[in-house]
């Protein structure tokens, strides 16, 4: 039985509309590139504010995936 390797990276996602679509958006994009996704730690929320409304939505994420095995 072989061990797991993981590896994470950080992005940042976005949304007009949500924190959990910003997610979604960042998960969808990596996923794009990246194989094996297998968790999404949230490490940072915050708003982008245009004329006193929040217009979108900005989470770091930091996403971990298991290395391809040879």
């Amino acid at each position: 039985m072989s061990a797991h390797i993981y590896k994470k990276l950080e992005i940042v996602g976005s949304s007009a509309t949500s924190i959990e679509e910003a997610v979604n958006n960042a998960v969808a994009k990596a996923a794009e590139t990246i194989r094996n996704i297998r968790w999404v730690e949230l490490v940072e929320t915050r708003c982008h504010v245009e004329n006193q409304k929040i217009a979108y939505w900005q989470v770091t994420c930091k996403i971990g995936f298991t290395l391809d095995e040879n």
